[in-house]
């Protein structure tokens, strides 16, 4: 078989974190009874006018400030025509061209696995409305339901000749696309709700050659791992299809997720099937410098960005500095754990570890109002919990097993850490004259331990550590235990 580079094309949609739709009032929210939000004007009934909304229309214009694009001063909405059951008007108010959308010639950059950054360019970001939804009913035949459509969305598509050339840089790029969009606060980012929805568009074409295949469309995947196999799973398709002797043709293909392969759903139209023109129901847009800076100056610090600061500045490790990073909220409460005098490590050990775990297993979410999950209930830790809980450890009060159990108190109570602690006499044991007596009260009841120990069975340390900290409660300081065994053992 030849030798094939892949090609990937990404246009991502994203449903905008607004309270009412596009062009009219009608409220956004996901689910309920099909049909329930909808007016004369989302289902495009006759003399019907559209009013855009203005906070649509800045959070693209912020979302292409963060991606570095060049802002359109001067913007048009558009008529792009198809006629589908889930179009009610017949038409999608769109926007068209390579310099009339709102944001255009901008770039993405996604860490490498090296450890560097590879630049992903952006073609446009424009604003449309989303379409309703058809639904297979379950007497037979199909229904739709509208109350989607109208939605306001937004479209983010890369540049051709593309840039993502790998099923790995696909899903990389849509992970960090997703996050940066969740940081600047324009969509929830709720994939498996269609907030956000990815198709990629794969072609291949054998290596050295500059002429690039055809191309075919996935649609709307929603999720990293959907992205990453369909890329994979269309590049091996076309391969097969071009060493048969075959024509790759240019498709519309879905996505089965049982089988993780693809399946034809049309042929691909171009654009001149959609009969672009500017809606005459719509003025211009005109965004003013003013205008422009005053949106550039709410853009937060962007997820890369921030990903290596704390590599730089805390030095953590990429997987820890990425998962405090994935999730915008979880980042808040780390550097407001940071902000209070907690040590980065410490703070970052417990939260990627027992607080995620007890997190995940409750349901509950990390900060009071956030934004990523604000479903959940939130947990009784805040920040201070932390710093205190990793004081208590580093100044060696508690140790580390009692540190664990006091944490789960914390996370039932919301006490604070130190108030367990007092409460129940926990400090841990660092007189070394207790610790010289208990530790011979435990040689003196194993002497066959010890002679086996010191006939070079040095591993039984850890049997007389255990048995010292059993007498103690836990609350001996491990490290004086070893030292004082050891020193006893000796015949020091």
């Amino acid at each position: 078989m030849a030798d094939y580079v892949v090609s990937v094309g990404m246009e991502v949609h994203a449903e905008l974190l607004t309270q009412s739709k596009m062009f009219c009032r009608c409220k956004v929210a996901f689910g309920g009874m099909p049909n329930t939000r909808v007016c004369p004007v989302c289902i495009g009934l006759p003399g019907t006018l559209p009013v855009p909304n203005r906070a649509a229309v800045e959070m693209v214009l912020k979302t292409a400030l963060a991606l570095n694009c060049t802002i359109a001063i001067d913007s048009v909405f558009h008529r792009k025509n198809y006629f589908y059951p889930d179009l009610p008007k017949g038409y999608q108010v769109s926007q068209y061209g390579d310099t009339n959308p709102i944001g255009y010639d901008g770039y993405l950059e996604i860490p490498t696995p090296e450890g560097g950054t590879k630049k992903i360019k952006i073609r446009r970001v424009h604003l449309e409305e989303d379409t309703g939804k058809l639904m297979h009913l379950p007497g037979g035949g199909s229904g739709v339901d509208y109350n989607r459509a109208g939605v306001p969305l937004m479209e983010i598509v890369t540049e051709f000749p593309p840039d993502i050339e790998s099923p790995d840089d696909a899903r990389e790029y849509l992970v960090q696309l997703r996050s940066l969009l969740v940081y600047l606060g324009v969509t929830d980012g709720k994939m498996a709700e269609g907030s956000v929805r990815c198709e990629p568009n794969i072609s291949i074409r054998e290596k050295g050659s500059t002429q690039y295949g055809t191309k075919t469309e996935l649609k709307n995947l929603n999720s990293f791992r959907a992205v990453q196999l369909g890329v994979a799973f269309e590049a091996k398709r076309q391969a097969e299809v071009l060493e048969s002797g075959g024509t790759v043709r240019q498709e519309t293909r879905g996505w089965n997720e049982a089988t993780e392969s693809s399946f034809l759903m049309r042929t691909k139209e171009s654009e001149q099937d959609y009969r672009y023109f500017p809606c005459p129901d719509l003025i211009p847009m005109h965004f003013s410098e003013e205008q422009i800076e005053r949106v550039r100056s709410t853009i937060p610090e962007l997820p890369l960005a921030k990903l290596q600061r704390y590599r730089a500045d805390y030095a953590l490790s990429d997987y820890d500095a990425g998962l405090l990073v994935a999730d915008r909220d979880w980042a808040m409460f780390f550097e407001e754990a940071l902000e209070l005098g907690g040590e980065a490590k410490a703070i970052c050990n417990w939260m990627n570890g027992d607080f995620a775990k007890m997190l995940n297993e409750s349901g509950q979410g990390a900060m009071a109002g956030g934004k990523s999950h604000p479903e959940r209930k939130t947990s009784l830790v805040r920040p201070e919990h932390l710093v205190d809980l990793a004081k208590l450890v580093s100044d060696a009060t508690i140790n580390g097993k009692m540190a664990k159990e006091i944490f789960a108190e914390v996370f039932d109570t919301g006490k604070m850490p130190s108030q367990i602690v007092e409460e129940k006499g926990l400090r841990q044991v660092t007189d070394t004259g207790a610790i010289a007596s208990a530790v011979a009260e435990v040689l003196a009841s194993n002497g066959s331990q010890v002679e086996a120990y010191r006939g070079g069975k040095e591993s039984l340390i850890g049997f007389f550590v255990g048995q010292v900290m059993k007498k103690t409660q836990g609350r001996a300081n491990p490290q004086l235990v070893q030292d004082e065994l050891k020193k006893q053992l000796s015949g020091d």
